[in-house]
């Protein structure tokens, strides 16, 4: 059986299928489609990674539209359905013939500095934020390593806050106070209480740090469309007021403005968490997500002393 082709040769089938498909497509169907214009056979549609976590073309399929997104020419507007954007749209109608190796590899090597960001939340994403990125020729495997795990992080990072975005307020409600339980906050599970609904006066959820509830921390959670401001962090403010309460913690899924952060620091009471943060506390803590551990082997030089 022949190897099963690298991500970067999904890319272009990805790119087609989706431009035949200008609504958005089912994630899953974009799978198969480019498996199928790759000629896989079922078998080969049926080989797993070593890790038996996922199937390899779904695997590569996935990391190819992650290539795509990062260059600007698709977007996940829900959970599990990928569309081209405008750019995405002229980009296909620019390259109407096959795409050739160096563009390919342009696509699947040329954006890995953009770092994936969540959307407004009106269906514009946000401009990507350039880092830096150091050559693959001049690091060592090691540093390779942790490059692909930054990369790997990165990229679940932006489709936690795409599923979020898509997930009900009530979900996403109960979704922070499941983290801040995981973080070490509450004595207990039951230490914990959703409070959001309407009327809930700006309070989502209540957690006593101590068993007799005499240390509280108030936390509204907000799926945000566009930036948090001061107003918002005031009147959050205001309701920790009516409650007497000297501790909040403010999580949104996009970010806060520099006079909402300002703001925060000066009143010392409130913590802000933006969807960046809000990401990597789930990674670090496994909410929502799943971790696989690699063995990475290196010479114990105190076995072979004498």
């Amino acid at each position: 059986m022949a190897p099963i082709p690298t991500y970067d040769c999904f890319i272009e089938p990805v790119l087609r299928y989706l431009a035949e498909h200008p609504e958005g497509a089912l994630a899953r169907d974009v799978h198969c489609a480019s498996a199928q214009a790759l000629g896989l056979s079922e078998d080969e549609m049926r080989e797993r990674l070593p890790s038996g976590a996922q199937l390899v073309f779904k695997n590569r399929s996935g990391w190819a539209h992650d290539r795509l997104k990062r260059a600007g020419l698709s977007s996940s507007p829900k959970r599990g359905t990928w569309r081209l954007t405008e750019a995405g749209v002229e980009y296909v109608k620019e390259n109407i013939e096959p795409l050739s190796k160096e563009v390919v590899e342009e696509l699947a090597m040329g954006f890995n500095h953009i770092r994936l960001r969540p959307s407004e939340g009106n269906g514009k994403p946000k401009a990507p934020k350039v880092v830096e990125s150091p050559s693959q020729v001049s690091v060592s495997p090691d540093e390779r390593l942790e490059l692909a795990h930054r990369e790997i992080q990165e990229s679940i990072a932006g489709d936690l806050l795409e599923n979020i975005a898509n997930c009900s307020p009530l979900f996403f409600e109960s979704l922070v106070l499941d983290l801040l339980h995981s973080m070490g906050y509450g004595a207990n599970r039951d230490s914990i209480t959703h409070v959001g609904g309407s009327g809930d006066g700006g309070i989502d959820g209540v957690i006593s740090l101590d068993r007799l509830g005499l240390e509280k921390v108030y936390v509204q959670a907000k799926r945000w469309k566009g930036s948090v401001g001061r107003p918002e962090i005031q009147a959050f403010f205001g309701a920790l007021a009516g409650q007497r309460a000297t501790k909040g913690v403010f999580i949104t899924t996009s970010f806060f403005t520099d006079q909402a952060n300002e703001f925060a620091e000066s009143v010392g009471q409130v913590v802000l968490v933006a969807g960046d943060k809000l990401a990597a506390h789930m990674i670090e803590f496994g909410i929502g997500v799943s971790h696989k551990v690699l063995r990475v082997p290196s010479v114990d030089t105190d076995y072979f002393e004498d």
